[in-house]
């Protein structure tokens, strides 16, 4: 089977990937949009990005038969990164809907919830700072701030093993999780600026 270079971003009708394809381009990084199980099975490192809800995701992804094909890249150790609703489609499941998840990390993603104590907007929007809690090939920990810009109502519940940044929005929240070939960030880094850039930068050149 041939093997795609470079990125491959799975196109699978739900959100945007120019963007992100733009990102990659100006890091001189090749990049490919990936529609199919067969293209899927080639990328050599694979994007799952997303916007909107988690049924409507994972409906997406079934009806492409592109849940099977993202399990077993996992599986063979294709460093696969999910963005924003792709993370959290890694997950097991989301109080948002009523289907399962990847599950390729463990957890559930749970709705930011206004309270007196803390009087929140959701969704939570904007930039704000992720605090790195371990060393991460994504997130060189070298005592910087990162910021990056978010957009979402839900956030995921799991395994503190597996948090690499957190981040703070009424409760502190995962913005960053990493299980061996895995990972995810609850922020685009496609409109992140620099620091989107960079951790782009890391993931387009993770060994393969």
């Amino acid at each position: 089977m041939k093997t795609l270079p470079g990125v491959s971003i799975l196109n699978y009708g739900v959100g945007n990937l120019g963007s992100i394809c733009n990102m990659f381009r100006k890091l001189a990084v090749p990049v490919a949009v990936a529609t199919t199980p067969a293209e899927v099975d080639a990328a050599q490192r694979l994007i799952l990005p997303g916007v909107g809800a988690f049924d409507h995701g994972m409906q997406a992804l079934m009806a492409r038969g592109l849940v099977d094909p993202i399990r077993a890249a996992a599986d063979r150790g294709t460093p696969l990164l999910g963005i924003c609703l792709g993370m959290q489609l890694l997950a097991e499941s989301s109080a948002e809907g009523q289907m399962s998840g990847l599950g390729l990390v463990s957890g559930r993603c749970e709705r930011f919830i206004a309270t007196a104590e803390h009087p929140i907007r959701v969704p939570h929007m904007g930039w704000n700072t992720v605090s790195l809690n371990r060393a991460d090939p994504l997130f060189p920990h070298d005592g910087r701030e990162w910021r990056f810009y978010f957009t979402h109502s839900y956030h995921l519940l799991g395994d503190s093993a597996d948090v690499v940044g957190r981040c703070v929005h009424g409760v502190e929240f995962t913005a960053a999780i990493a299980r061996k070939n895995v990972m995810g960030v609850q922020f685009h880094p496609e409109k992140s600026h620099r620091f989107g850039m960079e951790l782009l930068r890391h993931f387009g050149a993770l060994p393969c």
